[in-house]
């Protein structure tokens, strides 16, 4: 009997300067498609860990300051046309745990080489802007991180003043 399927567990990691923007990347080979740095959660892995550990690997930033956990779970189902093979096939969508960091530096600063690189081209933005460039299929979780960091990120900068 084949398993049902489920959700991969994932990290999303929103990284944001002192204007309030945040680092968004152009992914490799899907030009126009832009979004914040994610990445699995290792099995046994703490969330933490896991979003410590993609934030390096993806954008190769190991000095940011953490500034938020979304205490919640948010979800996006990968769409029926999406062709999923190997271990991506056991998996009907992702399971998300969001985290807030802080780093004031340019996004030229960015290391995208140091793991199997992800993303063309990193810069910032104001975070509503992200709403417009994201894949399509996970425009709901963008919508629901929008609303939820957005006055986060407002009230960190507000501490800084």
């Amino acid at each position: 009997m084949k398993p049902e399927k489920s959700y991969r567990p994932n990290v999303g990691l929103i990284v944001f300067n002192r204007k309030g923007e945040v680092l968004v990347g152009e992914r490799l080979g899907v030009p126009d498609s832009w979004q914040f740095p994610q990445g699995g959660i290792d099995e046994g892995e703490d969330p933490q860990v896991a979003a410590l550990r993609e934030l390096y690997e993806e954008v190769g930033i190991d000095n940011a300051e953490l500034a938020y956990v979304h205490p919640e779970w948010l979800y996006y189902d990968f769409p029926p046309s999406l062709k999923l093979t190997g271990k991506w096939a056991n998996y009907c969508g992702q399971r998300q745990r969001w985290y807030a960091f802080y780093w004031d530096h340019p996004a030229s600063d960015c290391k995208l080489d140091i793991h199997d690189r992800e993303f063309r081209v990193v810069q910032f933005m104001a975070i509503e802007q992200t709403l417009d460039s994201i894949v399509r299929f996970k425009r709901e979780v963008y919508q629901q991180v929008v609303k939820i960091f957005t006055p986060v990120i407002r009230d960190y900068i507000g501490k800084l003043q």
